[in-house]
């Protein structure tokens, strides 16, 4: 690297393994390259990589045997297996790239310099990628997003359970992210998640050689009833939609298809089905303006001219602005129209899920794309009284915040609180709970509790004084019996918030991406059914909105048998709160509001108990 340095070489691949994915000595050695590298002025690509291929350059700059054919596909791996297992998969399937990268440990050249690159080139039109881990995520997120605005982005990302990142850690060294960050991440900067390398290679092609479609309504054109209905079925599953055809597509598909055909979608043109019957029912749909996009199936029947049929659709295909994918089922009977689909750029698929999956990848790119930029706003917040929180819990040797306390920052960031007072005896617990009102809720204050209700520190519906002085006197024994070391400062006395729905907001701090906002329906019961979802902060308010709508009780929050609807703003504005919160203080490792109790609309929404974990020094 030093003599590249001398010579003037701008950029070395560096092939070699036995750096930081063989243990401590490999690593001190690639933070002896990455220093050297950068000393020297020399990009780096590897070290344990395969090496590069670019095909407009006839350059194979790696140890792959064979050269694919030139094409709009960039490809790049972290893995050099996966690129050989790859690269010989799709030569024998005929695929061609543009650029076709194996980044190795990535000391240097990584995945974000790989989509900078990619989303330059002109020769690439989608960008494809393996990855098992991401370093610097906010970056990523950053140039994903701007890339992904020109060209598609789909990637595989490996690691995602725990075997998967143990996996990961021996073979690269990287560190794998949580499964719901890049989730998260992925979603937000337009990435495209495919699950296989099946799925990596179905959605680049119809990217690659069809048009997005405008809407989401797709028409179903099939010879054969069984496949039209698992069509419909994948569709349904999906975010596309049938498309409802006009009643002038239903009349002319009626004049001329027979009585026991299915002239609704999907449209089933019978089993003794010729190609000409396929090419008058193709340019009736083409021509139906509440249809978006069109997925053409085939069985071999005994009727049926399969090149002919392909060669209908290639036709109609370069007449429209609508994508066309086909799903010809089979293998030798329908091989050489597959081949002419292939030829013009008609993706086809062995089964029609995986046409539909494709399709609705397109479809959900042509609504990102459709989407504004962020509008991050600034909430009006007491920084200096949180700031003075977190330090003096820091000078203590504390890392947990008590309820109290965790409350008081919420209260910086303008958040409702329950009226609440502390008690440190029973006489002031009562005392406490007749001037705040009935009923009332007790709940234990240590910094050393943080899931009160699993020692007996909650106690609800307190509703008269003998009852708050027995629920005291219950809750001191029970905490002290199971927590005995714990520091206990007294009882909080609460107001008992009612005719509200229970909702869980919070953050954690991601390795890769730091901070994960979530929002979910609240309760003891939310680690058990896990109906949450996630963001990166920051976030805007249509992600957040987003966020909202995602989890599958969301009905809930919008009123349901009469139910007055949550206060959906009250929620938005917490939610905005809290990814505020964790930029402005990136030493609070989490925080957990649970239960944000939303009101009726219009009345807000009251953070009845907080958690809130800082980081050790």
């Amino acid at each position: 690297i030093k003599i590249c340095g001398e010579k003037g070489i701008p950029a070395a691949i560096v092939i070699s393994a036995g750096f930081k994915e063989a243990g401590p000595e490999g690593a001190r050695l690639e933070e002896e390259l990455k220093r050297l590298a950068k000393e020297n002025c020399v990009r780096v690509l590897g070290p344990n990589c395969l090496g590069l291929i670019d095909t407009y350059s006839c350059l194979n700059a790696s140890f792959a045997n064979g050269m694919p054919e030139k094409g709009e596909i960039g490809f790049f791996s972290q893995s050099g297996a996966m690129c050989i297992a790859v690269l010989d998969w799709t030569l024998g399937e005929k695929i061609g790239f543009s650029k076709f990268i194996s980044l190795g440990n990535k000391a240097d050249i990584s995945e974000i310099d790989m989509l900078i690159a990619l989303g330059e080139d002109e020769k690439t039109k989608v960008i494809l990628g393996y990855l098992e881990g991401i370093e610097n995520g906010h970056t990523f997120i950053q140039v994903a997003t701007e890339v992904s605005k020109k060209k598609p982005i789909i990637l595989i990302k490996a690691g995602v359970t725990s075997a998967g990142a143990k996996a990961v850690s021996s073979h690269t060294g990287s560190l794998a992210g949580s499964e719901a960050a890049y989730k998260a991440a992925f979603k937000q900067s337009g990435i495209i998640r495919a699950r296989t390398i099946d799925e990596l290679f179905n959605y680049a092609l119809a990217f690659v050689r069809q048009p997005l479609p405008k809407g989401p309504k797709v028409a179903i054109l099939t010879n054969s009833g069984g496949p039209g209905i698992v069509a419909a079925d994948a569709c349904d599953q999906s975010a596309l939609q049938l498309a409802r055809l006009k009643v002038e597509t239903i009349e002319k598909l009626r004049s001329f298809l027979p009585p026991m055909a299915s002239f609704f979608n999907p449209v089933d043109i019978l089993g003794d089905a010729h190609f000409d019957r396929y090419e008058k029912a193709l340019k009736i749909l083409v021509e139906d303006e509440n249809v978006d996009a069109i997925l053409v199936l085939l069985t071999p029947t005994a009727t049926i001219e399969v090149k002919e049929t392909a060669k209908v659709i290639v036709t109609y295909s370069k007449n429209t602005t609508k994508p066309i994918l086909c799903s010809f089922m089979g293998k030798n009977q329908v091989e050489k129209g597959i081949k002419f689909l292939k030829k013009h750029g008609i993706p086809n698929y062995f089964c029609p899920e995986d046409a539909v999956s494709a399709l609705e990848k397109m479809w959900l790119r042509k609504h990102w794309l459709s989407q504004p930029l962020p509008q991050y706003s600034q909430i009006m917040a007491d920084r200096s009284r949180v700031k003075y929180l977190l330090e003096m819990a820091k000078r203590e040797g504390r890392f947990h915040l008590t309820e109290t306390e965790a409350k008081e920052v919420l209260k910086a960031y303008r958040f409702n609180l329950p009226k609440t007072k502390l008690a440190r005896t029973k006489e002031e617990a009562v005392k406490s709970a007749k001037e705040i009102g009935f009923p009332v809720v007790l709940k234990i204050v240590s910094p050393d509790i943080s899931h009160k209700t699993d020692v007996g520190g909650v106690i609800l519906n307190l509703e008269t004084p003998q009852a708050v002085e027995e629920a005291f006197t219950e809750m001191m024994v029970k905490v002290k019996e199971r927590q005995p070391k714990a520091v206990i400062y007294g009882v909080s006395v609460q107001e008992m918030v009612q005719g509200a729905k229970e909702t869980i907001i919070g953050f954690t701090h991601d390795p890769q991406f730091g901070p994960l906002l979530m929002f979910g329906l609240g309760g003891i019961y939310v680690e058990v059914l896990k109906d949450v979802t996630f963001r990166i902060a920051p976030i805007d308010k249509r992600e957040a909105m987003e966020m909202i709508r995602e989890v599958k009780a969301y009905p809930l929050l919008r009123g349901m048998r009469g139910e007055p609807p949550a206060d959906i703003s009250a929620l938005v504005n917490g939610i905005l709160a809290l990814s505020q919160l964790a930029l402005d203080f990136p030493e609070i490792l989490e925080i957990e509001i649970n239960p944000f109790l939303v009101k009726s609309a219009g009345q807000g929404a009251i953070a009845v108990d907080a958690r809130l974990t800082i980081k050790k020094e």
